[in-house]
Protein backbone atom coordinates (compact mmCIF):
# COMPACT_ATOMS: atom_id res chain seq x y z
CA UNK A 1 0.00 0.00 0.00
CA UNK A 2 1.36 3.40 -0.98
CA UNK A 3 1.10 6.60 1.04
CA UNK A 4 0.14 8.33 -2.22
CA UNK A 5 -2.99 6.27 -2.89
CA UNK A 6 -6.71 6.73 -2.31
CA UNK A 7 -6.87 3.47 -0.37
CA UNK A 8 -4.30 4.69 2.15
CA UNK A 9 -5.48 8.30 2.56
CA UNK A 10 -9.24 7.74 2.64
CA UNK A 11 -9.57 4.25 4.14
CA UNK A 12 -6.54 2.70 5.82
CA UNK A 13 -5.16 5.73 7.70
CA UNK A 14 -8.52 7.00 9.11
CA UNK A 15 -9.57 3.49 10.20
CA UNK A 16 -6.26 2.77 11.92
CA UNK A 17 -6.17 6.20 13.57
CA UNK A 18 -9.74 6.00 14.90
CA UNK A 19 -9.27 2.40 16.03
CA UNK A 20 -6.06 3.26 17.86
CA UNK A 21 -7.51 6.05 19.97
CA UNK A 22 -10.79 4.20 20.58
CA UNK A 23 -8.95 1.14 21.90
CA UNK A 24 -6.59 3.35 23.91
CA UNK A 25 -9.59 4.34 26.07
CA UNK A 26 -9.94 0.68 27.05
CA UNK A 27 -6.31 -0.43 27.21
CA UNK A 28 -2.96 0.87 26.02
CA UNK A 29 -1.94 -2.72 25.30
CA UNK A 30 -4.97 -3.16 23.01
CA UNK A 31 -4.08 0.06 21.17
CA UNK A 32 -0.44 -1.04 20.73
CA UNK A 33 -1.57 -4.46 19.53
CA UNK A 34 -4.02 -2.85 17.08
CA UNK A 35 -1.26 -0.66 15.66
CA UNK A 36 1.12 -3.63 15.33
CA UNK A 37 -1.53 -5.74 13.57
CA UNK A 38 -2.47 -2.81 11.33
CA UNK A 39 1.21 -2.43 10.41
CA UNK A 40 1.41 -6.11 9.49
CA UNK A 41 -1.68 -5.67 7.30
CA UNK A 42 -0.02 -2.64 5.68
CA UNK A 43 3.05 -4.76 4.89
CA UNK A 44 1.01 -7.78 3.75
CA UNK A 45 -1.11 -5.64 1.41
CA UNK A 46 1.84 -5.79 -1.01
CA UNK A 47 2.51 -9.52 -0.68
CA UNK A 48 0.92 -11.56 2.15
CA UNK A 49 3.52 -14.30 1.69
CA UNK A 50 6.23 -12.15 3.26
CA UNK A 51 4.31 -11.37 6.46
CA UNK A 52 5.57 -14.71 7.76
CA UNK A 53 9.14 -13.72 6.91
CA UNK A 54 8.77 -10.42 8.80
CA UNK A 55 7.18 -12.13 11.82
CA UNK A 56 9.87 -14.81 11.83
CA UNK A 57 12.55 -12.13 11.77
CA UNK A 58 10.88 -10.28 14.67
CA UNK A 59 10.50 -13.43 16.81
CA UNK A 60 14.07 -14.61 16.20
CA UNK A 61 15.65 -11.23 16.90
CA UNK A 62 13.53 -10.69 20.01
CA UNK A 63 14.55 -14.15 21.27
CA UNK A 64 18.22 -13.41 20.55
CA UNK A 65 17.87 -10.10 22.38
CA UNK A 66 16.42 -11.82 25.45
CA UNK A 67 19.13 -14.46 25.28
CA UNK A 68 21.90 -11.86 25.07
CA UNK A 69 20.39 -9.96 28.02
CA UNK A 70 20.10 -13.07 30.16
CA UNK A 71 23.64 -14.15 29.31
CA UNK A 72 24.98 -10.75 30.28
CA UNK A 73 23.35 -10.57 33.72
CA UNK A 74 25.87 -10.86 36.56
CA UNK A 75 25.73 -13.98 38.70
CA UNK A 76 27.71 -15.31 41.63
CA UNK A 77 31.24 -15.94 40.45
CA UNK A 78 34.36 -14.13 39.43
CA UNK A 79 37.27 -14.25 37.05
CA UNK A 80 37.03 -17.08 34.57
CA UNK A 81 33.23 -17.47 34.89
CA UNK A 82 32.63 -13.78 34.16
CA UNK A 83 35.08 -13.91 31.25
CA UNK A 84 33.30 -16.94 29.81
CA UNK A 85 29.92 -15.21 30.10
CA UNK A 86 31.24 -12.19 28.20
CA UNK A 87 32.57 -14.45 25.46
CA UNK A 88 29.23 -16.29 25.21
CA UNK A 89 27.38 -12.98 25.01
CA UNK A 90 29.61 -11.82 22.16
CA UNK A 91 29.21 -15.13 20.32
CA UNK A 92 25.42 -14.79 20.58
CA UNK A 93 25.60 -11.27 19.13
CA UNK A 94 27.79 -12.42 16.24
CA UNK A 95 25.47 -15.36 15.53
CA UNK A 96 22.37 -13.14 15.59
CA UNK A 97 23.90 -10.52 13.29
CA UNK A 98 25.17 -13.22 10.93
CA UNK A 99 21.67 -14.74 10.73
CA UNK A 100 20.20 -11.33 9.80
CA UNK A 101 22.88 -10.68 7.18
CA UNK A 102 22.48 -14.16 5.68
CA UNK A 103 18.74 -13.58 5.29
CA UNK A 104 19.40 -10.22 3.66
CA UNK A 105 22.14 -11.71 1.46
CA UNK A 106 19.85 -14.47 0.19
CA UNK A 107 16.95 -12.24 -0.81
CA UNK A 108 18.93 -9.22 -1.99
CA UNK A 109 22.33 -10.43 -3.18
CA UNK A 110 22.06 -14.12 -4.13
CA UNK A 111 21.48 -13.42 -7.83
CA UNK A 112 24.22 -10.79 -7.88
CA UNK A 113 26.82 -13.16 -6.45
CA UNK A 114 25.72 -16.12 -8.58
CA UNK A 115 25.69 -14.07 -11.80
CA UNK A 116 29.19 -12.76 -11.09
CA UNK A 117 30.43 -16.23 -10.17
CA UNK A 118 28.99 -17.62 -13.41
CA UNK A 119 30.72 -14.84 -15.33
CA UNK A 120 34.10 -15.44 -13.69
CA UNK A 121 34.08 -19.26 -13.58
CA UNK A 122 32.04 -19.81 -16.77
CA UNK A 123 29.51 -21.87 -14.79
CA UNK A 124 25.73 -22.00 -15.17
CA UNK A 125 24.35 -22.01 -11.64
CA UNK A 126 20.69 -21.05 -11.32
CA UNK A 127 18.84 -20.51 -8.04
CA UNK A 128 15.52 -19.62 -9.63
CA UNK A 129 13.44 -16.49 -9.11
CA UNK A 130 13.69 -14.58 -5.82
CA UNK A 131 11.31 -11.71 -5.10
CA UNK A 132 12.90 -9.03 -2.93
CA UNK A 133 10.69 -8.40 0.14
CA UNK A 134 9.83 -4.73 0.55
CA UNK A 135 11.78 -2.97 3.27
CA UNK A 136 14.04 -5.92 4.12
CA UNK A 137 17.13 -3.69 4.26
CA UNK A 138 15.40 -1.30 6.64
CA UNK A 139 13.87 -3.80 9.08
CA UNK A 140 17.09 -5.85 9.06
CA UNK A 141 19.28 -2.85 9.95
CA UNK A 142 16.75 -1.69 12.55
CA UNK A 143 16.95 -5.06 14.31
CA UNK A 144 20.74 -5.30 14.05
CA UNK A 145 20.87 -1.94 15.86
CA UNK A 146 18.57 -3.42 18.54
CA UNK A 147 20.87 -6.43 18.99
CA UNK A 148 23.99 -4.28 19.34
CA UNK A 149 22.22 -1.93 21.77
CA UNK A 150 21.13 -4.97 23.78
CA UNK A 151 24.71 -6.26 23.87
CA UNK A 152 25.87 -2.85 25.11
CA UNK A 153 23.13 -2.85 27.81
CA UNK A 154 21.41 0.20 26.27
CA UNK A 155 18.00 -1.50 25.96
CA UNK A 156 15.79 -0.93 29.01
CA UNK A 157 12.40 -2.30 27.93
CA UNK A 158 11.50 -5.72 26.53
CA UNK A 159 7.73 -5.59 26.06
CA UNK A 160 7.17 -7.88 23.05
CA UNK A 161 4.18 -5.95 21.66
CA UNK A 162 6.16 -2.73 21.82
CA UNK A 163 9.14 -4.45 20.19
CA UNK A 164 6.96 -5.81 17.36
CA UNK A 165 5.48 -2.34 16.93
CA UNK A 166 8.97 -0.79 16.96
CA UNK A 167 9.94 -2.99 13.98
CA UNK A 168 6.65 -3.03 12.05
CA UNK A 169 5.42 0.52 12.72
CA UNK A 170 4.00 1.21 9.27
CA UNK A 171 5.16 4.82 8.75
CA UNK A 172 8.82 3.71 8.67
CA UNK A 173 8.59 0.00 7.80
CA UNK A 174 9.07 0.13 4.03
CA UNK A 175 11.66 2.87 3.52
CA UNK A 176 12.82 4.11 6.89
CA UNK A 177 14.00 6.11 8.67
CA UNK A 178 16.21 3.52 10.40
CA UNK A 179 15.30 3.61 14.09
CA UNK A 180 17.07 3.07 17.40
CA UNK A 181 15.23 0.98 19.97
CA UNK A 182 16.01 3.48 22.74
CA UNK A 183 14.43 6.43 20.89
CA UNK A 184 11.15 4.62 20.14
CA UNK A 185 10.29 2.32 23.07
CA UNK A 186 9.86 5.09 25.67
CA UNK A 187 7.34 6.76 23.34
CA UNK A 188 5.23 3.60 23.08
CA UNK A 189 5.26 3.36 26.89
CA UNK A 190 4.14 6.95 27.55
CA UNK A 191 0.49 7.45 28.52
CA UNK A 192 0.39 10.71 26.54
CA UNK A 193 0.97 8.75 23.32
CA UNK A 194 -2.51 7.24 23.65
CA UNK A 195 -4.44 10.52 23.83
CA UNK A 196 -5.30 12.72 20.86
CA UNK A 197 -3.01 15.75 20.68
CA UNK A 198 -4.51 18.25 18.26
CA UNK A 199 -1.25 20.16 17.89
CA UNK A 200 0.41 16.93 16.78
CA UNK A 201 -2.50 16.24 14.42
CA UNK A 202 -2.15 19.69 12.83
CA UNK A 203 1.64 19.39 12.45
CA UNK A 204 1.34 15.80 11.24
CA UNK A 205 -1.18 16.65 8.54
CA UNK A 206 0.97 19.59 7.41
CA UNK A 207 4.08 17.39 7.14
CA UNK A 208 2.13 14.66 5.37
CA UNK A 209 0.72 17.16 2.87
CA UNK A 210 4.14 18.66 2.24
CA UNK A 211 5.61 15.21 1.58
CA UNK A 212 2.69 14.29 -0.67
CA UNK A 213 3.24 17.47 -2.70
CA UNK A 214 6.95 16.70 -3.02
CA UNK A 215 6.11 13.26 -4.36
CA UNK A 216 3.20 13.93 -6.71
CA UNK A 217 3.88 17.51 -7.85
CA UNK A 218 7.67 17.39 -8.16
CA UNK A 219 9.23 13.89 -8.03
CA UNK A 220 6.63 12.34 -10.34
CA UNK A 221 6.80 15.37 -12.66
CA UNK A 222 10.60 15.03 -12.95
CA UNK A 223 10.53 11.24 -13.43
CA UNK A 224 9.64 11.23 -17.19
CA UNK A 225 12.61 13.50 -17.97
CA UNK A 226 15.08 11.45 -15.96
CA UNK A 227 13.71 8.22 -17.43
CA UNK A 228 13.72 9.72 -20.93
CA UNK A 229 17.40 10.68 -20.86
CA UNK A 230 18.71 7.60 -19.05
CA UNK A 231 16.43 5.35 -21.09
CA UNK A 232 17.65 6.99 -24.29
CA UNK A 233 21.27 6.33 -23.33
CA UNK A 234 20.41 2.71 -22.51
CA UNK A 235 18.86 2.32 -25.97
CA UNK A 236 22.06 3.53 -27.61
CA UNK A 237 21.39 7.25 -28.15
CA UNK A 238 24.34 9.55 -27.52
CA UNK A 239 23.07 12.60 -25.58
CA UNK A 240 24.22 16.17 -25.96
CA UNK A 241 25.97 17.85 -23.04
CA UNK A 242 22.77 19.81 -22.35
CA UNK A 243 20.59 16.71 -22.40
CA UNK A 244 22.98 14.75 -20.20
CA UNK A 245 22.99 17.52 -17.59
CA UNK A 246 19.21 17.88 -17.87
CA UNK A 247 18.71 14.15 -17.23
CA UNK A 248 21.24 14.08 -14.40
CA UNK A 249 19.66 17.10 -12.70
CA UNK A 250 16.17 15.69 -13.21
CA UNK A 251 17.15 12.45 -11.46
CA UNK A 252 19.08 14.26 -8.71
CA UNK A 253 15.99 16.28 -7.85
CA UNK A 254 13.53 13.43 -8.45
CA UNK A 255 15.36 11.24 -5.95
CA UNK A 256 15.50 14.04 -3.39
CA UNK A 257 11.82 14.93 -3.60
CA UNK A 258 10.76 11.28 -3.78
CA UNK A 259 12.71 10.13 -0.72
CA UNK A 260 12.43 13.28 1.38
CA UNK A 261 8.74 13.36 0.45
CA UNK A 262 8.31 9.81 1.77
CA UNK A 263 10.18 10.74 4.95
CA UNK A 264 8.05 13.85 5.53
CA UNK A 265 4.92 11.75 5.06
CA UNK A 266 6.26 9.11 7.46
CA UNK A 267 7.09 11.73 10.10
CA UNK A 268 3.68 13.33 9.64
CA UNK A 269 1.75 10.05 9.93
CA UNK A 270 3.74 9.03 13.02
CA UNK A 271 2.98 12.39 14.64
CA UNK A 272 -0.76 11.73 14.26
CA UNK A 273 -0.17 8.85 16.70
CA UNK A 274 1.99 11.09 18.97
CA UNK A 275 5.19 9.34 17.89
CA UNK A 276 8.20 11.41 16.80
CA UNK A 277 10.45 9.72 14.26
CA UNK A 278 14.02 11.00 13.79
CA UNK A 279 14.61 13.64 11.13
CA UNK A 280 16.16 12.02 8.04
CA UNK A 281 16.92 15.06 5.85
CA UNK A 282 18.35 18.48 6.56
CA UNK A 283 18.47 20.28 3.19
CA UNK A 284 21.34 18.09 1.88
CA UNK A 285 21.78 20.00 -1.39
CA UNK A 286 22.75 23.05 0.67
CA UNK A 287 25.80 21.12 1.92
CA UNK A 288 29.15 22.91 1.57
CA UNK A 289 31.21 19.70 1.60
CA UNK A 290 30.73 15.95 1.18
CA UNK A 291 31.19 15.51 4.93
CA UNK A 292 28.39 18.04 5.41
CA UNK A 293 26.29 16.26 2.76
CA UNK A 294 26.40 12.97 4.68
CA UNK A 295 25.35 14.77 7.84
CA UNK A 296 22.25 15.95 5.99
CA UNK A 297 21.30 13.16 3.52
CA UNK A 298 19.54 10.03 4.82
CA UNK A 299 20.74 10.93 8.29
CA UNK A 300 19.60 7.74 10.01
CA UNK A 301 21.53 5.56 7.53
CA UNK A 302 24.61 7.76 8.01
CA UNK A 303 24.21 7.35 11.76
CA UNK A 304 23.89 3.57 11.45
CA UNK A 305 26.95 3.26 9.21
CA UNK A 306 28.95 5.48 11.57
CA UNK A 307 27.90 3.78 14.83
CA UNK A 308 27.83 0.15 13.72
CA UNK A 309 30.48 0.00 11.00
CA UNK A 310 32.86 2.98 10.83
CA UNK A 311 33.51 3.30 14.58
CA UNK A 312 33.85 -0.49 15.21
CA UNK A 313 36.38 -0.58 12.33
CA UNK A 314 38.45 1.95 14.27
CA UNK A 315 37.00 5.22 13.01
CA UNK A 316 39.63 7.95 13.11
CA UNK A 317 41.38 6.59 16.20
CA UNK A 318 44.16 4.68 14.45
CA UNK A 319 45.82 7.25 12.23
CA UNK A 320 44.94 8.98 8.98
CA UNK A 321 45.55 6.11 6.59
CA UNK A 322 43.41 3.77 8.66
CA UNK A 323 40.69 6.44 8.81
CA UNK A 324 40.68 6.73 5.01
CA UNK A 325 40.52 2.93 4.66
CA UNK A 326 37.62 2.80 7.13
CA UNK A 327 35.79 5.49 5.16
CA UNK A 328 36.21 3.52 1.93
CA UNK A 329 35.02 0.26 3.49
CA UNK A 330 32.03 1.97 5.10
CA UNK A 331 30.93 3.70 1.90
CA UNK A 332 31.48 0.61 -0.27
CA UNK A 333 29.22 -1.40 2.03
CA UNK A 334 26.80 1.54 2.20
CA UNK A 335 26.62 1.50 -1.58
CA UNK A 336 26.06 -2.27 -1.65
CA UNK A 337 23.29 -1.88 0.95
CA UNK A 338 21.36 0.19 -1.60
CA UNK A 339 21.33 -2.57 -4.20
CA UNK A 340 22.95 -5.65 -5.66
CA UNK A 341 24.83 -4.15 -8.60
CA UNK A 342 28.23 -2.77 -9.53
CA UNK A 343 26.79 0.69 -10.09
CA UNK A 344 25.85 0.83 -6.38
CA UNK A 345 29.33 -0.36 -5.42
CA UNK A 346 30.86 2.27 -7.70
CA UNK A 347 28.59 4.94 -6.20
CA UNK A 348 29.74 3.96 -2.72
CA UNK A 349 33.37 3.98 -3.88
CA UNK A 350 32.94 7.47 -5.33
CA UNK A 351 31.60 8.78 -2.04
CA UNK A 352 34.40 7.02 -0.18
CA UNK A 353 36.91 8.82 -2.42
CA UNK A 354 35.03 12.10 -1.99
CA UNK A 355 35.10 11.77 1.81
CA UNK A 356 38.79 10.87 1.79
CA UNK A 357 39.67 13.92 -0.35
CA UNK A 358 37.43 16.11 1.81
CA UNK A 359 39.18 14.97 5.00
CA UNK A 360 42.61 15.46 3.43
CA UNK A 361 41.61 18.97 2.34
CA UNK A 362 40.35 19.81 5.81
CA UNK A 363 43.56 18.58 7.40
CA UNK A 364 45.67 20.62 4.97
CA UNK A 365 43.67 23.86 5.12
CA UNK A 366 42.33 23.91 8.68
CA UNK A 367 41.83 27.58 9.61
CA UNK A 368 43.80 28.87 6.60
CA UNK A 369 40.98 29.86 4.25
CA UNK A 370 38.12 32.30 4.63
CA UNK A 371 34.74 30.63 5.09
CA UNK A 372 33.17 33.40 2.97
CA UNK A 373 35.06 32.02 -0.03
CA UNK A 374 35.28 28.34 0.79
CA UNK A 375 31.59 27.75 1.59
CA UNK A 376 30.04 28.86 -1.73
CA UNK A 377 32.86 27.29 -3.76
CA UNK A 378 32.67 24.12 -1.67
CA UNK A 379 28.89 24.03 -2.07
CA UNK A 380 29.17 24.24 -5.87
CA UNK A 381 31.82 21.51 -6.07
CA UNK A 382 29.85 19.33 -3.65
CA UNK A 383 26.64 19.61 -5.67
CA UNK A 384 28.42 18.75 -8.93
CA UNK A 385 30.17 15.77 -7.29
CA UNK A 386 26.87 14.52 -5.85
CA UNK A 387 25.17 14.80 -9.27
CA UNK A 388 28.00 12.85 -10.94
CA UNK A 389 27.67 10.11 -8.33
CA UNK A 390 23.86 9.97 -8.78
CA UNK A 391 24.44 9.35 -12.49
CA UNK A 392 26.37 6.19 -11.60
CA UNK A 393 23.71 5.26 -9.02
CA UNK A 394 20.86 5.59 -11.56
CA UNK A 395 22.54 3.95 -14.57
CA UNK A 396 21.89 0.31 -15.38
CA UNK A 397 25.60 -0.44 -15.72
CA UNK A 398 29.02 1.19 -15.67
CA UNK A 399 29.16 1.58 -19.48
CA UNK A 400 25.98 3.66 -19.58
CA UNK A 401 27.16 5.71 -16.59
CA UNK A 402 30.40 6.40 -18.46
CA UNK A 403 28.45 7.55 -21.54
CA UNK A 404 26.39 9.96 -19.44
CA UNK A 405 29.38 11.37 -17.55
CA UNK A 406 31.43 11.82 -20.74
CA UNK A 407 28.55 13.72 -22.34
CA UNK A 408 28.06 15.87 -19.22
CA UNK A 409 31.69 16.95 -19.18
CA UNK A 410 32.02 17.41 -22.95
CA UNK A 411 34.29 14.43 -23.61
CA UNK A 412 31.96 12.59 -25.97
CA UNK A 413 28.56 14.01 -26.85
CA UNK A 414 26.24 14.63 -29.77
CA UNK A 415 26.58 18.11 -31.24
CA UNK A 416 23.46 20.22 -30.98
CA UNK A 417 22.74 23.75 -29.83
CA UNK A 418 21.11 24.59 -26.51
CA UNK A 419 18.36 26.40 -28.41
CA UNK A 420 17.50 23.19 -30.25
CA UNK A 421 17.25 21.29 -26.96
CA UNK A 422 15.16 24.04 -25.40
CA UNK A 423 12.64 24.19 -28.23
CA UNK A 424 12.86 20.66 -29.54
CA UNK A 425 12.20 17.20 -28.21
CA UNK A 426 14.44 15.81 -25.51
CA UNK A 427 16.90 13.31 -27.04
CA UNK A 428 14.83 13.47 -30.22
CA UNK A 429 13.38 10.18 -28.97
CA UNK A 430 10.67 11.40 -26.61
CA UNK A 431 7.83 13.89 -26.75
CA UNK A 432 9.21 15.71 -23.71
CA UNK A 433 9.83 19.42 -24.04
CA UNK A 434 13.17 20.87 -22.99
CA UNK A 435 11.45 24.17 -22.16
CA UNK A 436 9.04 22.46 -19.75
CA UNK A 437 11.95 20.69 -18.07
CA UNK A 438 13.81 23.98 -17.56
CA UNK A 439 10.78 25.38 -15.72
CA UNK A 440 10.51 22.35 -13.42
CA UNK A 441 14.25 22.33 -12.74
CA UNK A 442 14.25 26.04 -11.92
CA UNK A 443 11.35 25.66 -9.46
CA UNK A 444 12.85 22.51 -7.90
CA UNK A 445 16.28 24.06 -7.39
CA UNK A 446 14.69 27.16 -5.86
CA UNK A 447 12.82 24.86 -3.44
CA UNK A 448 15.90 22.90 -2.27
CA UNK A 449 18.18 25.95 -2.02
CA UNK A 450 15.89 28.69 -0.74
CA UNK A 451 13.17 27.10 1.40
CA UNK A 452 13.76 25.99 5.02
CA UNK A 453 14.00 22.33 5.89
CA UNK A 454 10.58 20.76 6.53
CA UNK A 455 11.59 19.71 10.07
CA UNK A 456 11.48 23.40 11.07
CA UNK A 457 7.88 23.89 9.95
CA UNK A 458 5.29 24.10 12.71
CA UNK A 459 1.55 24.71 12.71
CA UNK A 460 1.02 28.04 14.49
CA UNK A 461 -1.85 27.90 16.94
CA UNK A 462 -3.25 30.50 19.33
CA UNK A 463 -4.59 32.78 16.61
CA UNK A 464 -7.88 31.51 15.22
CA UNK A 465 -7.69 33.42 11.93
CA UNK A 466 -4.11 32.34 11.29
CA UNK A 467 -4.91 28.74 12.20
CA UNK A 468 -7.85 28.71 9.79
CA UNK A 469 -5.68 30.20 7.05
CA UNK A 470 -3.01 27.54 7.56
CA UNK A 471 -5.63 24.79 7.63
CA UNK A 472 -7.12 26.11 4.38
CA UNK A 473 -3.68 26.14 2.71
CA UNK A 474 -3.01 22.56 3.86
CA UNK A 475 -6.39 21.35 2.57
CA UNK A 476 -5.87 23.10 -0.78
CA UNK A 477 -2.42 21.63 -1.28
CA UNK A 478 -3.67 18.20 -0.21
CA UNK A 479 -6.45 18.45 -2.82
CA UNK A 480 -3.94 19.63 -5.45
CA UNK A 481 -1.61 16.71 -4.72
CA UNK A 482 -4.43 14.15 -4.73
CA UNK A 483 -5.68 15.59 -8.03
CA UNK A 484 -2.38 14.48 -9.59
CA UNK A 485 -2.99 10.82 -8.70
CA UNK A 486 -2.98 8.71 -11.81
CA UNK A 487 -1.28 5.40 -11.88
CA UNK A 488 0.31 5.39 -8.43
CA UNK A 489 4.05 5.77 -8.58
CA UNK A 490 6.01 3.67 -6.05
CA UNK A 491 8.66 5.45 -4.03
CA UNK A 492 12.18 4.98 -5.39
CA UNK A 493 13.63 3.69 -2.13
CA UNK A 494 11.16 0.78 -2.10
CA UNK A 495 13.60 -1.07 -4.35
CA UNK A 496 16.53 -0.56 -1.98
Amino acid sequence: MLFNSYAFIFFYLPIVLIGFFRLARISHAYASGWLALSSLFFYGYWNPAYVGLLLGSILCNYAFGMWITKTGKPEVGKGQIVSRKRANKKHLLITAIAANLLLLAYYKYAHFFIDNLNGIADTHWNIGSIILPLGISFFTFTQIAFLVDTYQSKVKEYNFIHYALFVTYFPHLIAGPILHHKEMMPQFARASSYKINWEHVANGLMLFTLGLCKKTLLADALAPYANGVFGGVESGILPTTYEAWAGALAYTLQLYFDFSGYTDMALGIALLFNIKLPVNFDSPYKATSIIDFWRRWHMTLSRFLRDYLYIPLGGNRKGRMRRYANLMITMLLGGLWHGAGWTFVAWGALHGIYLTINNMWRDATAGKLSSRIIKPVGGAFTFIAVIAAWVVFRSTDIVHAKTMLEAMFGINSRAISFDAVLHGQLLLATDLSGRDLIKILFFSLAWVWLLPNSSFLKFIGGNTALALLQATVVVCFMALAIDQFGSYSPFLYFRF
